[in-house]
């Protein structure tokens, strides 16, 4: 395995972007180039560690999934080698296996969150007020309940470090008008059915995703970013669900336990940077988790 990049630092390409996880360098006025690093967030910070080869896992699914969600709707890859646009066998090194060069687009200023099973915030909401994002439920659901239909449940985009704001279809609408959010909310749950659909095949359950789109040039509704990774979903092994109680999942799960009880300098940690170290073993674990994820949806049956 090659050795673990925390962050990517190219010389050929301008810088654009730093995310959680990802640089964006741009190629010219109309593409960008995505690096997928090896870092890690959770409850919004940046883990000081990275999961080693978990970019370029990412990379490879969201691939994966790119093509096979192929006739739903555009997605952003240019079909393009991402080593064709840097020069240098430094900056080949960290693009290679981990980047994706797509077009550049004029992203939506919302997360398109569809939920099939009730879990995390989800749960909370439902808890509080019997609905989700306004998304009236049924009475008697427990947590990790499969909901009746999968629900769009949208959310506005943070700034980094901060956390991201559920809200109801009509502040969806008032954000981006109504003609495009019952375009990206017809599509982002006809993306869930048929990847859910695939993944249980699998067994592999997603409970819940995000998507975020963007305007092409032509005004194209067009799918970005990553798309059904273990950071933007929730992943359950379908052979340990059972209402009730949240499965061991594939996603990011089994750090934020670890974190959950984690302690800096003798205290809690408050969820806030610097994050605690991470030992060893959490970090293969993790990196375990991606890489069988990974394995289960691709492997020929």
């Amino acid at each position: 395995m090659t050795a673990a990049l925390h962050t990517s630092s190219l010389t050929s390409l301008p810088l654009i972007a730093r995310g959680k996880v990802r640089e964006n360098y741009a190629v010219g006025d109309d593409r960008i180039l995505m690096v997928a690093s090896d870092r890690i967030s959770a409850f919004d910070v940046i883990m000081g560690e990275p999961i080693p080869g978990k970019g370029a896992l990412l990379t490879q699914m969201a691939l994966f999934w790119f093509d096979k969600l192929t006739g739903i709707v555009p997605n952003h890859l240019t079909g393009e080698d991402p080593l064709s646009v840097v020069s240098g066998e430094a900056d080949k090194a960290q693009v290679r296996d981990r980047s994706m060069l797509v077009k550049r687009l004029k992203p939506l200023p919302i997360e398109a969150v569809v939920r099939g099973y009730l879990a995390g915030s989800g749960w909370a909401e439902y808890r509080q007020s019997g609905e989700v994002c306004g998304v009236k439920l049924p009475p008697g659901l427990q947590n990790a309940s499969k909901l009746p239909e999968p629900i769009f449940t949208p959310a506005t985009k943070a700034e980094m470090g901060d956390h991201d704001e559920n809200i109801d279809f009509e502040r969806c609408v008032a954000i981006i008008g109504r003609e495009l959010a019952e375009r990206v909310r017809e599509i982002s749950i006809a993306l869930y059915r048929r990847a859910a659909d695939y993944a249980l095949s699998k067994g592999i359950i997603i409970a819940d995703t995000k998507f975020e789109f963007g305007l092409d040039a032509d005004g194209t509704l067009t799918l970005m970013d990553e798309v059904l990774t273990p950071d933007s979903s929730r992943y359950w092994p379908a052979e340990s669900y059972a209402v009730g109680a949240n499965p061991p999942s594939y996603d990011k799960q089994f750090l934020r336990d670890w974190l959950e009880q984690a302690s800096v300098d003798g205290k809690p940690w408050g969820k806030t940077a610097p994050a605690p170290a991470l030992p060893t073993e959490v970090v293969e674990k993790t990196a375990a988790k991606y890489r069988e994820a990974l394995t289960r949806l691709t492997v020929v049956s």
